[in-house]
This record gives structure tokens, sequence and C-alpha cells, in this order.
């Protein structure tokens, strides 16, 4: 029994500790009008996803990748900060389209925008997760991915429930959208600094 507690304590600090920014990329979602709660949650479960498997992966043959490269994906919330920055410009994002509602609710282009953040949000953890999974048995592993879906079901409810909060939820569904984008572009500027991407680039 001690066993399993420990393994479950470690699973939730781990999650808890790596993933706290996730809440406030998640608010920013949801208060966009252009994103379905589906969508977020599919592509909030497949940026996990993905970075469990490949941490669970390179556990598996001994591989962490460099920190410079990881950080690369820091250019991907700078591109799409940059697109709703433009899109705000324009005045797209103003517009309450039923059209352009009902286009989101079936593409999966949001749910891969979704997906995307939280994998460069989380590309550092890559070098977290994988010599912790390195060092566990399967049947461990399978315990701390069960954790993590768990925590992150905990993660988009909390998410969830701030922005349809009739309090809380008013000004953050209201200003959410013109925030957005300066958060994407600075986390991604984060990710590149803090993995020395930019001064690996600099050095080419």
């Amino acid at each position: 029994m001690d066993y399993l507690f420990g393994n479950l304590g470690i699973a939730i600090v781990l999650f808890a500790s790596t993933n706290v920014d996730d809440i406030f990329i998640l608010l920013g979602f949801f208060a966009d009008r252009k994103f379905r709660a589906r969508q977020i949650v599919l592509g909030q479960y497949l940026g996990i996803a993905t970075l469990c498997g490949v941490s669970a992966v390179a556990s598996l043959i001994s591989l962490v990748v460099p920190a410079a490269y990881i950080g690369l994906l820091g250019l991907v919330p700078i591109f799409l900060g940059l697109k709703k920055l433009w899109a705000l410009r324009q005045g797209r994002e103003e517009e309450d389209d039923p059209e352009d509602h009902e286009k989101a609710s079936i593409g999966h282009g949001n749910i891969i925008a979704v997906a995307a953040v939280t994998i460069a949000n989380g590309g550092d953890n890559i070098s977290i997760y994988t010599p912790l999974f390195a060092t566990r048995t399967i049947d461990e592993i399978a315990i701390i991915a069960i954790v993590f879906a768990l925590m992150t079901a905990l993660w988009l409810a909390a998410a969830h429930f701030l922005v349809n909060h009739p309090t809380i939820g008013a000004p953050i569904r209201r200003y959410g959208h013109l925030i957005v984008p300066f958060v994407l572009m600075g986390l991604g500027i984060l990710i590149l600094h803090e993995a020395g991407t930019i001064e690996f680039l600099g050095r080419l």
C-alpha cells in the first residue's frame, strides 16, 4: 500500500509542478469563442499524451533530447500568438459569426492548436519525465499515466469553472481573447530563452 501511495504522490507532485502554468493557457482557450470545450479537452489530452509518450520512448532508448532543440517548440505559441494578434487587428476576433462557430465545432485545426501549445509549453518536461520513467517499472509508469490523465481532467475542470464563474468568468470572457496573443508570444519567448535556443541559434 505504501508503494502505491508513494507512486501516486510522486505522480501528483510531478504533474502539478510541471504543468501549473497550463492553467493560464487553458483559461485563454476556454475564453476564446472560436474554441469548443471538446476541442480543448481533446487537444490538451493529445498534448499531454505526446509529452508522456516521447518521454517513455526516450527513457527506453536512454535518449535525452537536447534542450536547445526542444526549445524550438517555442516557435509554435509565438506563431499562434502572432496569428491571433493579426486577427484582432483585422477585427475578426470581435465578430460572433455563427458560421465560424459551426466550422470550429467540426474542424480539427483547433484541437491541433491546443495540442501544439501544450507540447511547446511542456517541451522541457521531457527532460524531467525521461529519467523518472527510466527508473520505473511498467506498472509504475502505468500508475503515473493514470494520475496524469486524472490531473489533466482536474486542470481542465478548474479552467472551465473559472471561465464560466458568474463573477470571475465575465472579465475573463470579455478580455481573455485580447490577452491570449501576448500570453502565447511571451510563453514562446520564455521557452526559447530557458532552453538556450536563442543562444544556440546565435552560434549558427
